[in-house]
């Protein structure tokens, strides 16, 4: 059956024999047709391009008119000294082709196929009619007969071909967010090239918390959500070995239920979304315990391993507990939402046994931090940081809690950062999470930025994964985060019939985005100088909390200069059951 939220994709016809055998998904993406932003002769007889962003792409030349001509094509990822890099670091792309050029006639540039990315049955493959597509920013031709013009080189870009460069936007009040947020947006939009969530161009495999980070993202920059379920349904036949990717499918089932409001489709998938729960491992008090195995390979906390800020591996793992508990709450609410009662009792109860006994052994209320595991006082700030992400904290120490994890500044991954920030901004660090982001060093997203780099990384930089993809798109978490938290637009029920406006100013004077929901588009812009103002437009049948921040002298909430009921909550003046569109000022 063709998916309601997909056109039939073009890109499989006439390749079902190819399909039966390939690890293929049938993708709703094509290829683009883009122009060079620049071409130069950097020395007689080579040609530089330059297509100003990174995609996965090959191109299509049209030769001159004449006899034939041998052409080598050199494609980078990287410059250097203002030429394609062609030894570049790590998992930097360089690769280079051969080709005869018949005068008058078009040909596909394109290198041969890397084995590391084509590898079955794990890889995933592109259509085959597409031949090779690699990521690359930067051209070389060596050979050209005569001028090379703009209309003669074509690079046939990957994209999801439901994707709406409208949907979304994010402008504010300092430049830099604007460039990281465009970074992040686009490096989501990029990464759609192989139809399912992967892990960048070294493998081209689907990981679960990789597609959890993508799909959050990809919510928030274009409104189709099918690439995220193709991509769920790809991992419940190949998933991965890490103990807490399991705990990401139900994740991502429950960010799908939030998305859409659709319980049908999780429901299709709930007694094997089961299998992802990690109960066979628990012991009698609730928590989940690890086998040497578990510790030594499968428990990940965090990736790179430089990246665990020294985290101490025990056989109860503050990290894969909490993930568990997580779990055990969403998949309670999945089976309220079905109808199945029994179940979401028997998981609320196991949540709260392991709860107790997780706060009771793993908390350190002393150091206001949590220990690393069960036999060891060392607090790495992941025990911390994913407790306090996912609302495991007891109220009196939350306090605590974010002031420890804040303290540790970014001490873990691009990945980690997700959760980090989000446990910031969600228990009144917002200014450090902002900070965060936008430090001078080389563990931030001002870092990512000023490299020049087009797509996200894999890790903040070449030093902590010489390795490393530079088209990873579990670094753009500034894509969601942006929209969620300085926008501060997120849904409060499945389906986005309601949501909550909570924008986090911090030190910027103004905000303004759209935000994409299965409603329609939500519009918010705020501005902070001298007085909070906020304007909103929400779709028909969409109803909001609006949470505006309230200084300790304001004295109320205006709307078109009239004064209006609005409750205060503490540092915050509510606003409930809003719809239409308004302006709203804080007195």
């Amino acid at each position: 059956m063709i998916s309601p939220f997909v056109p039939i994709r073009s890109a499989i016809v006439g390749l079902l024999p190819w399909l039966a055998t390939a690890a293929c998904i049938a993708a709703p993406v094509k290829l683009f047709d883009e122009a060079p932003v620049k071409i130069s002769q950097p020395s007689p007889g080579l040609h530089l391009i330059d297509f100003g962003r990174v995609s996965f792409a090959n191109l299509r030349l049209i030769a001159p008119a004449g006899g034939d001509s041998e052409i080598t094509v050199h494609f980078g990822e990287a410059s250097k000294q203002g030429r394609v890099d062609r030894k570049p670091p790590g998992s930097v792309r360089y690769a280079q082709a051969k080709l005869t050029l018949k005068g008058g006639t078009t040909a596909i540039a394109a290198p041969p196929a890397d084995k590391r990315n084509t590898q079955q049955p794990a890889a995933i493959l592109t259509p085959k009619e597409w031949g090779v597509v690699l990521p690359f920013r930067w051209v070389e031709i060596e050979g050209w007969s005569g001028e090379l013009k703009p209309e003669q080189i074509i690079r046939q870009s990957a994209f999801a071909s439901t994707w709406d460069d409208n949907a979304a936007s994010f402008k504010s009040s300092d430049p830099l967010l604007d460039r990281i947020w465009e970074l992040c947006r686009y490096s989501i939009k990029a990464t759609t090239f192989a139809g399912v969530y992967v892990d960048g161009d070294r493998e081209r495999i689907p990981y679960e918390a990789d597609a959890y980070l993508n799909q959050l993202s990809h919510y928030a920059c274009d409104p189709d959500v099918q690439m995220a379920r193709d991509t769920y349904d790809r991992l419940m036949t190949h998933p991965t070995w890490p103990t807490e990717w399991a705990s990401h499918m139900i994740f991502m089932a429950h960010a799908d239920w939030m998305q859409t409001g659709d319980i049908t489709w999780v429901g299709e998938r709930y007694e094997k979304l089961k299998t992802k729960l990690l109960l066979k491992r628990t012991r009698a008090d609730g928590l989940v315990v690890s086998n040497q195995k578990q510790i030594k390979r499968d428990d990940i906390v965090d990736w790179p391993t430089g990246e665990r800020d020294g985290y101490v591996f025990k056989p109860v793992n503050t990290v894969v507990n909490a993930f568990h508990i997580r779990t055990l709450a969403m998949m309670s609410e999945l089976a309220t939402a079905l109808g199945k009662k029994e179940d979401a009792a028997e998981y609320k109860r196991l949540e709260n046994a392991a709860l107790a006994s997780f706060n009771k052994i793993l908390l350190m209320p002393e150091r206001g931090a949590y220990r690393d595991g069960e036999g060891t006082d060392h607090t790495a700030q992941h025990a911390s940081l994913f407790p306090l992400a996912f609302g495991l904290v007891p109220a009196e120490h939350r306090a605590a809690v974010t002031k420890f994890t804040a303290s540790r500044g970014m001490a873990c991954s691009v990945y980690a950062a997700q959760y980090l920030l989000e446990a910031l901004f969600e228990n009144g660090a917002d200014a450090k999470a902002m900070e965060l982001i936008i430090a001078p060093n080389d563990r931030s997203w001002k870092h990512m930025v000023e490299s020049g780099t087009t797509i996200t990384w894999e890790a903040w930089d070449q030093k902590y994964k010489p390795n490393q993809d530079w088209n990873h798109a579990w670094g753009a978490a500034p894509a969601n985060l942006f929209p969620r938290y300085v926008i501060g637009a997120r849904p409060l029920t499945p389906g986005w019939k309601t949501v909550l406006i909570r924008p986090f100013p911090t030190n910027l004077q103004f905000a303004e985005g759209k935000i994409p929901s299965p409603r329609g588009p939500i519009y918010v812009k705020w501005e902070n100088i001298g007085m909070f103002q906020l304007s909103t437009q929400l779709p028909d049948g969409v109803s909001a909390r609006i949470e505006l921040p309230a200084s300790p002298s304001s004295k109320g909430v205006t709307q078109s200069g009239k004064a209006i009921p609005a409750k205060r909550e503490g540092s915050r003046w509510v606003i409930e059951n809003f719809s239409g569109a308004a302006t709203f000022e804080v007195r």
